[in-house]
């Protein structure tokens, strides 16, 4: 079992900066890669950018590709999966969630195993 808890979001102007946080616990967390995923009002679940176990591959959706960065941190019992998210644009509102998958680095959202609770990114123009 995997417990993903999620921080960070709010309102920014575009061209600003945002960090999100996902703090993630459970025995068998070193095993999962992580990705982070965005919902806009009446579209579907997208794909971000996600990060393998070890932290040694990334993968980044086209649109957010030079602009995004993610990134994992693991101390001790403390494992955290950030997505540091600059120069935002309004098209980058969307409810933010991330989740766990498997072993493996997957792009599509019915393949992750465990999700945080979402949290809101606002871009005003």
């Amino acid at each position: 079992q995997v417990q993903l808890v999620q921080s960070g979001g709010g309102l920014v102007q575009a061209g600003g900066s945002l960090r999100l946080s996902c703090a993630a616990s459970g025995r068998t967390f070193s095993s999962y890669a992580m990705g982070w995923f965005r919902q806009a009002p009446g579209k579907e679940r997208e794909f971000v950018a996600a990060i393998s176990w070890s932290g040694g591959r990334t993968y980044y959706a086209d649109s957010v590709k030079g602009r995004f960065t993610i990134s994992i941190s693991r101390d001790n019992a403390k494992n955290t999966v950030y997505l540091q998210m600059n120069d935002l644009k309004p098209e980058d509102t969307a409810v933010y969630y991330c989740a766990a998958s498997w072993q493996l680095i997957k792009i599509t959202a019915r393949e992750y195993d465990y999700w945080g609770q979402g949290t809101q990114v606002t871009v005003s123009s």
